[in-house]
């Protein structure tokens, strides 16, 4: 069955940095679209970054130019390079796939807590 497993979550100071990696089992890794998403307490789940199987990215404005999404195929691995973190951005971050061909679904992992505070 699919599964996804993130790692890498933690307490960070302002202007620091970390790396979260999500490793996927289940599914044809390298076929699949593969995505970050946060809730924040008392917020919607939103989408930080995505990854297309062409690795085609895109990144939510507010963590452009910050966070880094990538994929390892060999690893079935995705990751979230994440620097310069703001207190904003302290979430539960998930890690979602989607997967198939002409009928999608989407699978999320169990999250990990990033909080950013000095």
């Amino acid at each position: 069955q699919v599964q996804l497993v993130e790692s890498g979550g933690g307490l960070v100071q302002p202007g620091g940095s970390l790396m979260l990696s999500c490793a996927a089992s289940g599914f044809r890794f390298s076929r699949s679209a593969m995505a970050w998403y946060r809730q924040a307490p008392g917020k919607q789940r939103e989408l930080v970054a995505h990854i297309t199987s062409g690795s085609i990215t895109n990144y939510a404005d507010s963590v452009k130019g910050r966070f880094t999404i990538s994929t390892d195929n060999a690893k079935n691995t995705v990751y979230l390079q994440m620097s310069s973190l703001k207190p904003d951005d302290t979430a539960v971050y998930y890690c979602n796939a989607r997967v198939g061909v002409v009928s999608y679904t989407y699978y999320w992992g169990q999250g990990t807590q990033v909080t950013v505070s000095s």
